[in-house]
């Protein structure tokens, strides 16, 4: 598999083929005109965004994109042009010359660090890790549409990160007794409903003391694939929770407040929650999400796609559920509605906090019309045919199908 660039190596210029020059000007011109973008990836969705990136635009302000699917079936390692990119406001413009993060809260030694001291004084680590939207296949619930960005099956990548271990940072601080979460908040400012605030959230303290040199470490991350981190990935400072949905992961991160309760940040407290009803009472008592689900999705083929003298090759990626030690068991496809299913074996690297690619050739008889997969992880959990809808459509993890022309 491919291997991410190293610190010294030349980054290679973009081409663009002829079908990848249609796609832009198409999506320039849409998007001169202000035509919304649509769920379902056209040619007319394509558009060229900042940072060299090719991704489709689900929404333009604030910037919310996904790669192709194909693309992601490419690399175990995501490069930088097709790795999503999810925003909640404008990307906060951070000069790292004085930039400077807060640790506060219940610390015996608060401290306020520049980027050089972070990074100077705090041994460094590797870890690579999956980070995924938990409205990632959002536009897969029947409808009616729910609200929130349309994401298809694209809003998820694995990258190689490197930063400076959480816990090393908690424990020069020195925890006080009643420590029992760690609070992030990041530059950027959303404005809603006639307030402004930052993008924030918190995890356990358990979780951000967890991990080894090899999996698991809570990072400040400053680098992504070997390269610094980019403004729209969160540069010059991010958090990343290998295991928990993307939303814990908060970029631009300039303050860790130790706490004794969870964050009071709406995105912690009222948002990323799986939700049946949306009365004062039941968001308050509803948990925050933290791990991400078990999911597998088919990247190849696209939708429609002929097999050739009655046999198909499916490609695509699978993630365990996100609690610590938990790993793929198998990968099965069908194409008889899951009637019977056909193991697909893993072509990638098998880590843990990290997706798996999986591929596999299938015999597919006339009558077939759809292909689907399903994974099953080490806690014996199996992806569901379907799953009960909820009002924000976080965690959809059914069967993934395409559409195939046995004609």
């Amino acid at each position: 598999m491919p291997s991410p660039s190293s610190n010294n190596r030349q980054v290679a210029p973009v081409t663009w083929s002829r079908r990848d020059l249609l796609h832009w000007s198409w999506g320039a011109a849409a998007m001169t005109l202000g035509i919304q973008p649509r769920s379902t990836p056209l040619a007319q969705d394509w558009i060229a965004i900042p940072e060299g990136k090719l991704l489709i635009v689900r929404t333009p302000k604030p910037l919310n994109a996904e790669p192709a699917l194909h693309r992601l079936a490419e690399s175990w390692i995501t490069p930088h042009d097709s790795f999503f990119v999810r925003s909640h406001g404008s990307v906060p413009e951070v000069d790292p010359a004085t930039f400077r993060l807060s640790i506060e809260g219940l610390v015996e030694r608060p401290l306020t660090l520049t980027l050089a001291e972070l990074t100077s004084r705090f041994p460094q680590a590797d870890q690579t890790a999956t980070l995924t939207c938990a409205g990632n296949r959002r536009d897969e619930f029947p409808p009616p549409r729910i609200s929130g960005v349309p994401w298809n099956a694209g809003a998820i990548g694995n990258a190689r990160w490197t930063g400076i271990p959480l816990r090393s940072v908690l424990e020069a601080c020195g925890l006080k007794s009643g420590a029992r979460h760690i609070w992030f908040e990041g530059a950027d400012q959303i404005t809603d409903h006639g307030q402004t605030f930052p993008f924030g959230g918190s995890i356990p303290v358990e979780r951000a003391l967890a991990g080894n040199e090899h999996t698991g470490l809570a990072l400040l991350a400053t680098h992504m694939n070997d390269r610094p981190l980019t403004p729209s990935h969160g540069a010059p400072l991010r958090m990343v929770v290998p295991g928990f949905i993307g939303a814990r992961s908060v970029k631009w991160l300039n303050r860790i407040i130790v706490s004794d309760r969870q964050s009071t940040n709406h995105y912690q407290a009222d948002a990323y929650k799986l939700l049946t009803s949306d009365t004062p009472e039941a968001v308050a008592a509803a948990q925050p999400l933290h791990e991400y689900v078990l999911n597998s999705v088919i990247a190849v083929p696209e939708d429609g796609l002929r097999p050739r003298d009655g046999r198909l090759t499916l490609r695509g990626f699978a993630l365990a559920g996100g609690v610590a030690g938990t790993t793929l068991r198998r990968v099965e496809v069908s194409t008889d509605d899951g009637q019977s299913w056909t193991p697909a074996p893993i072509v990638s690297p098998m880590r843990e906090f990290c997706w798996s690619l999986w591929q596999v050739e299938v015999p597919v008889g006339t009558q077939a019309r759809v292909a689907c997969v399903r994974a099953t992880d080490s806690t014996g959990q199996t992806q569901p045919r379907e799953i009960v809808r909820n009002l924000k459509g976080y965690q959809y993890n059914a069967w993934h199908k395409v559409m195939i022309d046995p004609s």
